[in-house]
């Protein structure tokens, strides 16, 4: 611990925003770090605890608060404060194979559970992650690194998301030959297409993409496993399958209406706005444009916010954001006490961008939509909202989330983006290896373990939890590589 009262000298500092009226202008990421001395203090209020509950991982009343990867945080915070950056990049990346992504998009765990937070403000460990990984990159430590021995045995890799990407990068260096399977255009999955630019830079997908390909790993894009190649040939071709295709079937709506024009899938909307950005093409209009349209959407989490700042950047006339849950309250309530997650209400840069543009806040709680209006063309022109209330269900016992009677009420809505969640892994997959999947469309295996019921094919990521975190897709990938490479080799040294 270099400085035992750094917590005690120093306030928090998170890294820095352009406004949300100048940010809207374009899709370039927003966050501007801080220099390098005033990073290292706030490194300093790391407290080196007895107990660092950051690094746990804890599951406590239903949620998990600490970090999924347990990285080492105390050890690279004190290494950040003494200048030792290139210790504080190798502790990093012991743990996390892409603290560049992590650094960008993970909602902190880690912070959740910090001891500081107890009474104070907690480190920033999700800024001081990202500052140490970027000054890696920008200083050189962070280059291709090919193996130096190769074990000859092959692994197909099905999907490029975060899990997969993972997977793949510890096979890699473990020595096993990877191919990696991407039916998009490009690889990143997630990565690449479910997060738009503002919050995940393209560039940072792509910078790690080519190192990888410099380490020997394969990537075969435009390739939908189950379709352009069977699972047999796949199967025929390779000592150990890894199925990493995400929980990629968005839900959807069955209410009057759902067929009329200008009902889309969260999904679809960002990732054709991402690929005309990428494809040069968005000055041309080649997207699902909410330009001038009054925008509903449905869904209030990390995507549904994510189709708020892209809609108010395409030029939306009104964004509206349906919640079926109550508000939560701004501060922790009773019986959510440190170290558990903070079930907290959390304003994020989507909803900063409404209320700057639009004068408020674009969530309405407790409120779904009854019914979809069209015009003689077939065009959605209005929606019938109707508000919810928590009742009992009678034969569950759970509560559920109900429409009040007479409160139904109807606003103008061009566009409705479906943004309510995901069912599960694609079945054209799931078929044509015959994995077995549970209740909820998700790969089966062991608690714990990540072999399916098919001899030397495996599952992680979405695709065998469900819809979750970047940070906690990593982590399952970095599990099944190394339950995959003990099976190959019968031991494995990874960590």
């Amino acid at each position: 611990m270099g400085k035992p009262t750094g917590f005690l000298e120093f306030e928090r500092v998170t890294n820095t925003q352009v406004s949300p009226e100048r940010r809207i202008r374009s899709f370039d990421e927003f966050k501007a770090p801080l220099d390098l001395e005033k990073r290292r203090q706030q490194a300093s209020r790391c407290m080196n605890c007895g107990v660092p509950f950051c690094q746990s991982a804890m599951k406590l009343n239903g949620m998990v608060s600490g970090c999924p990867l347990h990285n080492l945080i105390p050890e690279w915070n004190d290494e950040l404060y003494c200048g030792n950056y290139e210790h504080a990049l190798g502790r990093l990346l012991k743990t996390n194979n892409f603290p560049e992504f992590t650094g960008r998009v993970c909602p902190a765990l880690c912070e959740a559970a910090c001891t500081c937070g107890l009474n104070d403000s907690p480190v920033t460990v999700h800024d001081n992650e990202l500052a140490i990984v970027e000054y890696g990159f920008a200083n050189g430590y962070i280059k291709p690194e090919p193996p130096k021995l190769r074990t000859n045995k092959k692994v197909a890799v099905i999907g490029s998301g975060p899990s997969g990407l993972a997977c793949a990068d510890m096979l890699n260096k473990r020595g096993h030959c990877v191919t990696v399977f991407e039916r998009s255009d490009r690889a990143g999955g997630l990565l690449m297409y479910g997060i738009p630019n503002m919050k995940l830079d393209k560039n940072v997908v792509m910078r790690r993409i080519r190192i990888m390909e410099k380490e020997g790993i394969e990537f075969r894009t435009n390739c939908n496993v189950g379709i352009d190649i069977t699972a047999d040939e796949i199967l025929r071709e390779f000592d150990a399958v890894i199925l990493c295709c995400g929980a990629s079937r968005p839900r959807d709506l069955n209410i009057e209406g759902r067929e009329l024009n200008g009902i889309h899938f969260a999904v679809d909307f960002l990732r054709s706005t991402t690929k005309a950005l990428l494809d040069k093409e968005y000055e041309l209009g080649n997207y699902i444009s909410a330009k001038d349209k009054n925008v509903i959407i449905i869904g209030g989490g990390d995507t549904g916010n994510d189709c708020v700042g892209t809609s108010i950047r395409h030029g939306c006339k009104s964004v509206t954001q349906l919640e079926m849950m109550p508000k939560l309250p701004d501060k922790r309530a009773k019986g959510n006490e440190w170290p558990q997650y903070p079930r907290v209400c959390k304003t994020d840069y989507g909803q900063q961008e409404a209320a700057a543009v639009f004068g408020k806040d674009p969530r309405v709680y407790q409120t779904t939509v009854k019914k979809l209006i069209g015009d003689e063309n077939g065009d959605l022109k209005a929606a019938q909202l109707v508000k919810l209330e928590a009742k009992k269900d009678e034969n569950t016992g759970r509560m559920i989330m109900t429409p009040v009677e007479g409160s139904e009420y109807t606003v103008d809505a061009d566009m409705l983006l479906i943004a309510a969640g995901f069912t599960g892994s694609e079945e054209y997959v799931t078929s044509a290896f015959g994995v077995d999947t549970d209740s909820r469309s998700n790969v089966s295996t062991e608690e714990g373990k990540h072999l399916t019921n098919v001899p030397k094919v495996f599952a992680a990521g979405d695709m065998r939890r469900g819809q979750s975190l970047v940070v906690w897709a990593i982590s399952e990938g970095r599990a099944a590589a190394k339950e995959a490479d003990e099976f190959l080799m019968r031991y494995t040294n990874m960590i």
